[in-house]
């Protein structure tokens, strides 16, 4: 060995993020193996070997059982011994390499880093990132996103994990801390933490919602958030594929952060029942559909960034609500008006929240006493058969009626008979001008 090795070391240990004294001390390692295997030793104490760090030279001895050491030539130690000091070196220096990739990617969990696409494997994505290749499972790919071998690719190391041989580094493109790492890296404010992302709910490739504040008042968290002319939230969007971000304002007051979780629905009235974790919100009809959003979208983004459960009625349906109990409890004798104030006040809005509270909530907040509060809670379960039943009956007559609307529709539209069989259907002058019309043209 000689100054020429070292210098082979020194560059494994700065290609490769390993200590170079450690790397020596597994090549002194490796020669002791070589001459235990060239004298057939067990005794892991019997020879030593010291390598000096400015020459490169190396030393090789064998213990004496009377004291002193016997220098060993290195040229005497046969091939068997030296292909045995060639695989301990291997194994020690991959050792090595798997212990520092594990310390740095471990101090690097919840880094935003960009790496490039290698290939797919039973769904899971391949990314090199640096001096190793992390996965990302499709569980935490964006749905609908491909890449191609080479592609950039901007994500979050998720996790770090010892697999024995080799460490295994976990990627994330759908964890809501992607979205938090991006706005760091946008918005330097946020980085700085002036302004703080207080929760935020996510539904990867079609939704984000985030609530956040600011410490300074001068500065104004949406906005800056936004940026001029939409561009800081317009990078983040594109990173994403063009997935949808609220940005609302938070606020300590529940009633007011579910407000503004709900934009861009308008919302008329917030009630809030603690006891059932619930919010019920009112707004107009025309609002109804924004609010509850596609499939259900907006309103379970809400209930999942303010950690309540959302009800979203209309004034008509609240008011029925409101008479549904009244028309129910007012009959009992010792029942007052002022308890009904007192249940609208606690968010309880129909027959189903007075019967789930219980007898114990009406007793203690209403002031009831317990012989009435089960005589209520008995009311209201049995108007809740009646109104569920009711819900059931209505629920089935919109399905039908949207059924039949979706049946004419095809009807006058030529649409195929049930099977997907098509089947010649004879149209008078009126069904044959209708049908132009929404096509937009005359007929063949």
């Amino acid at each position: 060995m000689n100054r020429e090795t070292l210098a082979i070391l020194d560059s494994i240990a700065r290609d490769r993020n390993i200590d170079r004294e450690l790397l020596i001390h597994d090549l002194e390692q490796a020669m002791v193996s070589a001459a235990r295997k060239h004298f057939n030793s067990l005794d892991t104490e019997e020879f030593g070997c010291e390598i000096d760090r400015l020459s490169g030279g190396i030393t090789l001895w064998r213990e004496l059982e009377e004291g002193g050491r016997e220098a060993i030539d290195l040229k005497t130690l046969g091939r068997i011994p030296a292909q045995t000091a060639k695989q301990v070196m291997i194994q020690k220096f991959r050792e090595d390499e798997r212990n520092s990739l594990l310390e740095e990617f471990g101090k690097r969990q919840g880094e935003l880093v960009t790496g490039t696409a290698a290939r797919y494997e039973g769904g899971a994505l391949m990314v090199q990132v640096d001096r190793i290749e992390g996965f990302m499972p499709r569980s935490e790919q964006i749905p609908g996103e491909q890449f191609q071998p080479g592609d950039r690719v901007r994500c979050l190391i998720l996790d770090v994990r010892d697999a024995t041989s080799q460490v295994k580094v976990v990627l994330s493109r759908a964890h809501p801390d992607f979205i938090r790492k991006l706005f760091e890296a946008e918005v330097p404010e946020v980085a700085e933490r002036v302004i703080e992302i207080k929760a935020m709910s996510r539904e990867p490739g079609f939704r984000t919602k985030l609530a956040v504040s600011s410490v300074d008042t001068k500065v104004d968290p949406v906005g800056a958030c936004v940026g001029v002319r939409g561009s800081r939230i317009r990078n983040i969007v594109d990173e994403l594929g063009g997935e949808k971000i609220d940005i609302v304002r938070w606020n300590e007051s529940s009633q007011v952060l579910i407000a503004n979780a709900l934009k861009p629905a308008e919302v008329e009235e917030v009630s809030l029942c603690f006891e059932l974790g619930r919010g019920t919100i009112i707004v107009r009809e025309d609002q109804l559909s924004l609010a509850i959003g596609r499939r259900g979208q907006n309103v379970r983004l809400a209930a999942r960034l303010t950690g309540w459960d959302i009800d979203i009625l209309t004034p008509p349906e609240f008011e029925k609500n409101l008479l549904t109990i009244q028309d129910t409890l007012n009959g009992l004798p010792g029942f007052e008006d002022g308890m009904l104030d007192k249940m609208g006040a606690l968010g309880l809005i129909s027959v189903f929240d007075i019967e789930e509270v219980g007898v114990p909530v009406l007793t203690q907040e209403i002031g009831m006493s317990e012989e009435l509060a089960e005589s209520v809670v008995i009311a209201c379960h049995e108007k809740g058969k009646i109104v569920a039943e009711e819900q059931r009956i209505a629920a089935e007559q919109d399905a039908a009626r949207k059924a039949e609307d979706a049946a004419a529709t095809d009807h006058l539209l030529g649409g195929g008979m049930a099977g997907g069989m098509a089947a010649p259907v004879e149209t008078d002058a009126s069904a044959e001008s209708a049908a132009d019309s929404i096509l937009g043209g005359g007929g063949s």
